[in-house]
């Protein structure tokens, strides 16, 4: 349930539209629904802005079918992130006709109200092609909670003038996400060219030194270039939704 759901419903109730046991039936799963092996948060939108997402690494197709029944029915759009091209196979069947796969992000997303008008620029930038996944699902995830995206791939320092050619597009963002692996230094050069927030996404991409993307990781936090935040390794996501939050504040607030 989102703040414009429960409005609606209390608007509702006041107007006699609806009578107390019904709003009760409607209510009955807040604060969550008790799947067992999953707690559904059905109130997060309500707290933070944001629902309740999907992580499937780990989960059973039986699990992620449950949980999307779960938030189907309490009329939650889906965002279901790191689902392999193998499980959403088994799921297709069971899955609504709007549901959308990203095979390269590795998302699904199933959206109930498509937002008409996407809020500012988030500008996504990949060091290289290999980083592309984790770029587009920091911009799935972005475009679901309403913002704006665009993405500019294989721009890293190995052919740094690639960058210098899109500069001009790049500072019309609000936000910039930064995806790179290998040394990570794409971060810092972006940093010390733009005014903008950078939120920085270490990738997992790299030869044997790169330990996973730790090295990507370590040079982005000890970046000398200033407004650089760092998520965790190959957290699109999470970029994305820091991202969001950051871009919305240059939005005007809803009054009523």
């Amino acid at each position: 349930m989102n703040p414009k759901d429960l409005k609606k419903l209390l608007n509702d109730l006041h107007e006699q539209k609806l009578t107390p046991q019904q709003a009760i039936k409607k209510l009955e799963i807040l604060p969550f629904e008790d799947l067992e092996f999953a707690k559904i948060d059905h109130h997060r939108e309500l707290r933070s802005g944001m629902p309740e997402v999907i992580y499937c690494q780990g989960k059973t197709v039986a699990q992620i079918k449950k949980i999307i029944q779960s938030m189907n029915r309490a009329g939650h759009s889906v965002l279901a992130t790191k689902l392999s091209k193998e499980t959403f196979r088994k799921l297709k069947s069971f899955l609504p006709k709007i549901s959308e796969y990203n095979e390269t992000a590795q998302t699904l997303v199933i959206e109930k109200i498509k937002s008409k008008k996407k809020s500012g620029l988030i500008t996504i930038i990949t060091a290289g092609t290999s980083d592309i996944p984790i770029a587009e699902e920091a911009s799935v995830t972005a475009r679901i909670l309403g913002s704006d995206t665009e993405t500019l791939f294989d721009v890293g320092v190995a052919g740094i003038h690639r960058l210098f050619n899109n500069l001009e597009q790049i500072r019309k963002a609000r936000v910039v996400i930064v995806v790179a692996g290998m040394e990570g230094a794409l971060a810092s050069v972006v940093g010390g060219l733009v005014d903008k927030p950078i939120i920085a996404v270490p990738t997992s991409i790299g030869y044997g030194t790169s330990f996973g993307g730790v090295s990507a990781l370590l040079t982005m936090l000890n970046s000398c270039a200033t407004g650089i935040a760092v998520v965790n390794i190959d957290n699109g996501f999470g970029a994305g939704c820091m991202a969001h939050r950051i871009n919305i504040l240059g939005e005007p607030k809803e009054t009523e």
